[in-house]
């Protein structure tokens, strides 16, 4: 996948991403993706750091479909586990998710089980 976007791949069809600007969505979408999850809770990185509602239309203009699951960096409850799980049964793949550094968006994935 050629992009100038800091996407890692976990699997063929899952990557994850740092925090996101709304522009890249429709980057995304350029590159075959189909979904994106957003696991930032809004504000955790100041006022600089782009809103979910923010994300979610840039996300929907470009025909992507959005989830956002906003979980602690330092914990993710079993519920937020199940939750990420869930997401990645529903959504169209290729799925990208994202959150500060790309990180949480990795243990979720593994912990979920998800493939």
């Amino acid at each position: 996948m050629n992009t100038q976007l800091p996407i890692r791949a976990l699997t063929a069809d899952v990557y994850v991403a740092p925090q996101l600007e709304p522009a890249a969505m429709a980057e995304l979408a350029r590159l075959g993706f189909r979904s994106v999850i957003n696991n930032r809770p809004d504000g955790e990185g100041g006022p600089e750091q782009p809103t979910s509602a923010q994300v979610e239309a840039a996300a929907q203009a470009a025909g992507l479909s959005y989830r956002h699951l906003p979980v602690s960096g330092v914990y993710q409850s079993p519920e937020e586990i199940a939750a990420f799980g869930a997401l990645m049964a529903e959504l169209p793949r290729p799925l990208l998710a994202f959150c500060r550094s790309g990180a949480r968006s990795t243990k979720l994935f593994q912990s979920s089980g998800a493939a």
